[in-house]
């Protein structure tokens, strides 16, 4: 069922969802969370159809946030909120309301979605495209107990996790890392089987796939051995080199679904790798709200560890090394602080003299001095 408001208010839209249910005779809702979508008119049918999918298998009242500011002066002055209420559609299992804020209103889109907030329900806020440069201290981001970015829609992904790693707090998420957790999956199953030490490894890519940066940065904080991160010709990410004493464990994805796995001495075997869909993606990251600690270590490690292509492994090195070099400079203060206070006693008076020297010269004076 579907009804449509000009012109409308927070309270209006709410006296329309309560509506709309009792004319498809269900009142109760049965819905788990609320999942708001910060998007434009341009990426607002991809996104709701990938969350219509993802409700499916978690229940939920879908917001959509179609910021639409106006271009001339005039239409930046105005102020009005336009509703598009769905219940039960073929799209989704809860709820859909599209909300349409028209200029000054736009500044404003935490004050119209505040009131339509499930109550007692945990709250989710995805920006499918450009995301605010600090999600969690954004009007929206705050009433969210998970925001969810994607690096992979930005212009320069690579620093967007940069910007990412420095503003985090728990509850962000980034469908970049969604994309890599089979990837890390079948890594883990196939590092828990006996090996010799890894030594380094060697992660490749596509350019500007952010999936791939955050692959290598988990296993560099993980493993704590150089990473090389090399461009390949995609899709995607393509393959992952770990390079042991007994030679190499291999997960090679050449065509993007099925992936190869190679250990030293077993049989090769194949591993279903398949790029998955914004639906599955945005599923999987409403299973668990809580804070997901593994992807912020990995993100906190730091993209300027991870070489570069063809350029060696010197800045992976260089944060291996930083615990050597830290107990070197270490060694070095001490030894100089031991220089110093040596240097000072050698120039105090009296130095070099025993203790009971300054004693026994005033006796021998005292002595001569009788003797005359």
């Amino acid at each position: 069922m579907n009804i449509d408001l000009t012109d409308t208010t927070s309270s209006q839209i709410n006296s329309a969802l309560v509506k709309a249910r009792r004319a498809i005779g269900s009142p109760a809702t049965g819905m788990v969370l609320t999942l708001v979508i910060v998007t434009d008119e341009g990426n607002a049918y991809d996104a709701l159809k990938a969350a219509s999918d993802a409700s499916k298998e978690h229940p939920s009242r879908i917001l959509v946030v179609i910021k639409r500011p106006g271009r001339s002066p005039r239409d930046r002055k105005m102020a009005r909120l336009d509703a598009e209420v769905r219940v039960a559609g073929e799209m989704a299992t809860g709820e859909t309301v599209l909300l349409r804020l028209h200029g000054e209103l736009a500044n404003h889109a935490h004050s119209v979605v505040l009131p339509l907030l499930l109550p007692d329900a945990p709250v989710v806020v995805w920006w499918p495209e450009e995301a605010p440069e600090h999600p969690s201290q954004d009007l929206l981001g705050r009433l969210a107990a998970r925001r969810i970015t994607d690096a992979q829609a930005t212009e320069d992904p690579v620093a967007t996790l940069g910007l990412r790693a420095e503003t985090y707090t728990p509850g962000d998420t980034d469908l970049a890392w969604t994309r890599i957790t089979p990837w890390r999956s079948v890594l883990a199953a196939a590092l828990d089987q006996k090996h010799s030490a890894i030594t380094s490894a060697v992660v490749e890519g596509e350019a500007y796939n952010p999936s791939t940066e955050l692959l290598a940065l988990w296993l560099a904080e993980r493993l704590g051995v150089p990473v090389e991160r090399r461009i390949s010709d995609g899709p995607g990410l393509t393959a992952v080199r770990l390079e042991t004493a007994d030679g190499t464990i291999c997960l090679d994805r050449a065509n993007g679904s099925m992936a190869e796995l190679a250990m030293p001495g077993q049989p090769d075997r194949h591993v279903a790798l398949q790029r998955r869909e914004t639906a599955e993606l945005i599923a999987e990251e409403l299973r668990r709200l809580d804070p997901d600690e593994m992807y912020a270590r990995a993100i906190k490690f730091g993209v300027s560890s991870l070489s570069a292509d063809g350029q060696g492994d010197k800045a992976a090195k260089a944060a291996a090394e930083k615990p050597a070099k830290a107990g070197a400079d270490k060694a070095e203060a001490d030894k100089a602080d031991k220089g110093t206070a040596a240097e000072a006693a050698a120039q105090a008076p009296g130095a070099g003299e025993p203790a009971a020297a300054p004693a026994a010269k005033k006796t021998a004076a005292a002595a001569k001095k009788a003797a005359k």
